[in-house]
């Protein structure tokens, strides 16, 4: 089971008061039905099935025709039908279905787009892919009037057109757990917001052994070349040059070509009388170099 699915399902079986309900169905049949002489919902979830029937029969008195098929295209699946014949036009009135929604309210706005959510809504799973809420629709007006109802709780929603549908999504994970909170489905909430945190961690523990060993490979290059700067002045006979501190430090990058300037400081003023920090490693290197260049200068003259 998908944690669409899952939300889904949690957001069916929860309670709502006579206004909520009228602004679910109205979303849900906005979206995601054909209507004709009469109505027909087609839907896959048998719990979000069970919802809307037992919506329309509290409100309109009406018994939908239930079917249900198998469709064994790529996997087994049960389809439910739900057909209404009754009452069609008071219903369309009733709900406004060929205007836009009259929502004032924070609770009327949340509810139609909870209803929404449930018609033609979609969230990939948070613990495989990037966090991606979206709302497939057939026409651009409703895609951003979608949008704007998510952006009037500062969710940050966008609308893209893809083939010959358009898209209404959310990509930030906290305006994502912000609707699911709002949609009070606390189950699914506590499992995105689970899967959010182990994931941050993991991402967090990924960039720090990546800055980690990209430190490793800078200290490594930086100690080579150390290295071969002490090996051309050896070569040279350049080394009496320099002071006897320098000398006791390039000795020790010898004996450690792959520590950083912190630990070979430690190291030093553990094994030695000489107390000396990073910036005083770093400071004798910078005369080793500087004696190189020198010298080099002079052979190029």
């Amino acid at each position: 089971m998908t944690f669409t699915t899952r939300l889904k399902e949690e957001i069916s079986k929860l309670d709502n008061n006579e206004i909520e309900k009228r602004c679910i169905i109205s979303a849900y049949l906005r979206f995601n039905s054909q209507i004709k002489s009469g109505i027909i919902i087609t839907l896959e979830n048998a719990s979000v099935a069970r919802f809307i029937y037992k919506i329309i029969k509290e409100i309109y008195g009406i018994s939908p025709k239930v079917t249900i098929r198998i469709q064994k295209r790529f996997r087994v699946k049960q389809i439910y039908l739900l057909e209404i014949n009754e009452r069609v036009d008071f219903i369309k009135q009733s709900l406004m279905l060929n205007d836009e929604p009259n929502l004032d309210s924070d609770e009327e706005k949340l509810s139609f787009l909870k209803g929404a959510f449930l018609g033609v809504g979609n969230v990939s799973n948070p613990s495989t892919s990037g966090y991606h809420l979206e709302f497939i629709l057939n026409k651009e007006k409703d895609a951003k009037y979608i949008a704007k109802l998510l952006n009037d709780f500062k969710l940050n929603a966008k609308v893209l057109k893809r083939g010959y549908k358009y898209i209404t999504y959310i990509k930030m994970s906290e305006s994502i757990s912000d609707l699911i909170k709002m949609f009070k489905a606390i189950n699914s909430l506590f499992e995105f917001e689970d899967t959010r945190i182990y994931r941050d961690h993991k991402n967090m523990v990924n960039r720090l052994n990546n800055c980690e060993q990209a430190n490793l490979e800078k200290t490594i290059i930086s100690g080579s070349k150390q290295l071969e700067d002490i090996k051309y002045l050896e070569d040279h006979d350049l080394i009496n040059l320099l002071d006897e501190k320098t000398k006791l430090v390039l000795e020790y990058r010898k004996k450690y070509p792959e520590v950083s300037y912190q630990e070979l400081a430690n190291i030093i003023s553990l094994e030695t009388d000489y107390k000396i920090g990073k910036s005083g490693v770093n400071h004798h290197f910078i005369k080793l170099k500087k004696i190189k260049e020198r010298s080099i200068n002079v052979e190029n003259r």
